[in-house]
């Protein structure tokens, strides 16, 4: 039997400073109203338009995410769901077919997927503007074995355990849940997927994870989301048994991680994640953690930590031994507040990023501004700019 110890302050060495003798690669953005995936399409008043624009405008590892661009226009008209039949109209029968799609939704609705999660075909876009869409109360999103989606400007939250081991995978074929995994309540579960953007949405409030990104999945943006009430937030990496996991790259940026959330944001196992301009409101046990040699660079955040004094460390690694101060995980130019402190390990590590996925990590002083103010689904109406 494996008996983990949880690192702890004894023998850490605090880090509460930023670390100017990295090279400065990014250097910071010059202010716009907007971060730098935002001033890509937020400025255009007739993006109701030109909607297949946004494929062009992500960043980090996920950026040549492609979605449904250059597909149809889907429109979801119907709120229902059939996990096994649906009805054209539906979001699954949208989601489920072969062909790229570009999926916008008819009217404000709060949809709840019936029995099984929603399974998201690769090249499509799942995109909300100009309407409200909950996705809640029952099975939500997986990604598993697909490439190139886009889901943008949705409110994800209550997710629940699926009951049926059948599911529509695609027109022609059902999927055995349990031959792949069940669900446990995620609101977007990615699963062996690569070129995946996820931007804009609200996620709380869910059975297991908010979001899940595991079994060697890779090239992955997770950006200007609003992550809130809730444990366990973010996973990348499936466990320390899958070291397949170790292609894994990840960028989180833009985002709002708010009150009433415990762990997780992210917790990397194996992989890269570029940690990147995300607001932290507080954390109920650490920010960061992770286990597996993972390489983590935290660049530009804004963190404050709770008054209790036990929480104040932002990062947190499981390990069997002291190997784990070989792990690279830095900090530079992030901002601590109430006691906040950040705990350095390893080598520093540069983003590999190619020319497409590189941008300019901002100063953590626009954070809580410019940077995150907008994080979560915009209000967009047709010939005006989307604001929140």
């Amino acid at each position: 039997m494996c008996y983990f110890h949880i690192i702890t302050q004894a023998y850490q060495t605090k880090s509460t400073q930023n670390i100017s003798s990295f090279p400065n690669s990014y250097p910071s953005e010059v202010g716009s109203g907007f971060n730098v995936i935002d001033s890509c399409w937020r400025k255009d008043s007739k993006w109701a338009s030109n909607r297949q624009k946004l494929a062009d405008c992500a960043k980090g590892y996920g950026a040549d995410a492609r979605g449904g661009k250059n597909g149809a226009i889907y429109v979801v008209t119907d709120p229902s769901d059939h996990p096994i039949h649906p009805k054209k109209g539906t979001l699954r029968y949208g989601a489920i077919q072969k062909r790229p799609l570009w999926i916008i939704f008819k009217r404000d609705m709060s949809i709840t997927l019936e029995g099984g999660e929603l399974f998201i075909s690769s090249y499509k876009t799942i995109d909300g503007r100009g309407a409200r869409v909950e996705i809640a109360n029952g099975p939500c999103l997986r990604l598993d074995n697909v490439s190139h989606v886009i889901i943008h400007g949705i409110s994800i939250h209550n997710c629940l355990r699926g009951r049926l081991d059948l599911v529509r995978r695609d027109p022609d074929h059902l999927v055995n849940t349990s031959t792949i995994g069940q669900s446990d309540g995620d609101g977007i579960r990615v699963t062996s997927s690569s070129k995946i953007w996820i931007d804009h949405c609200y996620l709380s409030k869910c059975g297991d994870g908010l979001l899940d990104i595991t079994q060697g999945s890779a090239a992955v943006t997770v950006s200007n989301n609003y992550f809130t009430q809730h444990n366990k937030v973010m996973l990348l990496g499936h466990s320390n048994m899958y070291p397949k996991d170790k292609k894994m790259h990840v960028t989180v940026v833009f985002n709002h991680f708010a009150s009433g959330l415990g762990q997780r944001m992210p917790r990397v196992r194996y992989g890269y994640a570029h940690v990147a301009n995300n607001k932290y409101d507080e954390w109920g046990f650490y920010a960061i953690g992770g286990s597996s040699h993972p390489t983590i660079l935290s660049e530009g955040n804004h963190y404050t930590a709770r008054n209790d004094p036990r929480t104040k460390e932002v990062t947190k690694r499981i390990s069997h031994d002291r190997r784990w101060k070989k792990w690279s995980w830095k900090s530079k130019n992030d901002l601590f507040f109430n006691g906040a402190y950040f705990v350095s390990s390893g080598k520093f590590w540069r983003p590999d990023y190619s020319r497409s996925q590189a941008f300019k990590v901002a100063s953590a002083k626009g954070v809580p501004t410019s940077l995150t103010r907008d994080a979560g689904p915009l209000r967009c109406v047709e010939n005006l700019p989307c604001r929140n």
